[in-house]
């Protein structure tokens, strides 16, 4: 089945999909918590199966073991990061590691963010390949900058030597004047953190949020 995006992505567009996070604050491996048919870290590889990407990398950490018990990976390379406490940028630096040499963007993707849509990929990537050539490129919604982010190949050094867990938006702050914002329709999609965080998630699945 054709994916949503698979005729407008750049050859060798790789996929990262950040979810190695202990769930600390919620107290139960967020990426197993039911979701529509199945548990939220399924529905956000379903969207990343949608985009159509040439190589999609998922990264594991807390809870690795359960999740690969649970969710069908088909598709995905898994990287196992034992340092994902150090921060969601050891799971970026993990990621990497397994990147095809011929990785011409790389699309970060939250495991914790079911919300994002597959559709919200392929702009970004064309506001990479755009005639100013820009570094990365981020979502712009109605309330603010959220993910997907895309980044270009020629920051993927600095991508992969990034340290602790707010260090990719520092990036993009540093680059600020090789960064797009690309319109996107929405609120910024909501992740889970809490368990409030995942009642508003459910309610907005159901249509009552």
């Amino acid at each position: 089945m054709p994916s949503a995006s698979d005729s407008l992505l750049p050859p060798g567009t790789a996929g990262i999909i950040l979810a190695a996070g202990s769930s600390s604050r919620l107290g139960r491996p967020k990426q197993l918590l039911p979701y529509g048919g199945g548990v939220l870290l399924d529905a956000v590889l379903a969207t990343a199966r949608r985009c159509g990407f040439a190589q999609t990398l998922l990264a594991l950490g807390g809870s690795a073991e359960q999740v690969l018990g649970t969710v069908d990976t088909a598709g995905c390379e898994v990287a196992l990061n034992p340092d994902y406490g150090q921060g969601c940028s050891s799971s970026i630096a993990a990621a990497l590691r397994l990147l095809r040499p011929d990785a011409g963007a790389v699309v970060l993707l939250l495991g914790d963010q079911p919300g994002v849509r597959a559709e919200s990929v392929a702009p970004l990537l064309q506001a990479l390949a755009g005639d100013d050539g820009a570094a990365a490129a981020v979502c712009r919604y109605d309330d603010g900058v959220g993910h997907p982010l895309a980044f270009s190949r020629r920051l993927l050094p600095e991508l992969a030597s990034l340290h602790g867990d707010k260090a990719v938006w520092k990036l993009l702050e540093q680059h600020a004047d090789d960064v797009v914002e690309v319109p996107t329709p929405g609120p910024v999609p909501l992740d889970v953190d809490t368990e409030e965080d995942y009642r508003r998630v459910l309610a907005e699945l159901q249509g009552t949020g």
